[in-house]
């Protein structure tokens, strides 16, 4: 980058907004382009080339934080507990993924409202009424422990910094987009009075509630 600059000098990077638009007139693109192509199969063709090889890519990314290479931490005292943390964040997270997929149903994780805005419905559970984002919170508890329990620089970078930045972008610039567009007001007042991935101390019953009962 510092090369171009030397013989671009004035280059200027692109602002988020430039990106986010870039981003929504790419995907719209893309969808316009399956959609003539293949009408009322588009939704089993986007599937299959993009959904299918991403959920592949989200699930390899959390698994390869379980060993991934790189310098150890320090040998301090509190480096003893690290297993016993990172267990308890993998069996949470495992625990509360589950639990959400069941309840939130496969046909919307799969984002079929998308596409057919008209088959789509409303979740209603007492887990929405602690987190916005439960799966994505049981995804993000799993890469945290899976983090700890490999106990190594990158890992920890990876998985306590790193992942947790790249959820929350893409929930608060694309996926939270979309339900503002369709919930307006209602789910941007929601949004202020819920927290994403990490309940309040006052819901923490209801929190492990869920994850015993559902």
């Amino acid at each position: 980058m510092q090369q171009l600059r030397e013989h671009v000098p004035d280059l200027r990077l692109p602002t988020r907004s430039t990106w986010i638009g870039a981003l929504a007139i790419g995907i719209f693109s893309l969808a316009t382009i399956f959609f003539f192509r293949y009408g009322e199969l588009t939704y089993r063709n986007a599937f299959g080339r993009f959904a299918l090889p991403g959920l592949a890519l989200i699930f390899a990314a959390v698994a390869h934080i379980g060993y991934m290479p790189g310098p150890s931490l320090p040998n301090l005292w509190w480096i003893t507990l690290l297993p016993i943390a990172g267990w308890y964040f993998v069996l949470i997270g495992a625990a509360l993924w589950m639990r959400s997929i069941v309840t939130f149903g496969a046909d919307n994780l799969a984002m079929l409202y998308v596409y057919f805005p008209q088959e789509g419905h409303r979740v209603d559970n007492s887990i929405y009424e602690v987190l916005r984002h439960p799966i994505y919170a049981g995804v993000l508890r799993l890469g945290v422990g899976l983090a700890l329990l490999n106990g190594n620089v990158f890992a920890i970078f990876f998985g306590l910094l790193l992942m947790p930045f790249g959820l929350t972008a893409w929930v608060r610039l694309v996926e939270e987009q979309e339900l503002l567009e369709r919930f307006g007001t209602g789910y941007a007042n929601y949004r202020k009075a819920k927290p994403a991935f990490w309940p309040r101390l006052r819901y923490l019953g209801e929190f492990f509630r869920f994850l015993l009962k559902g």
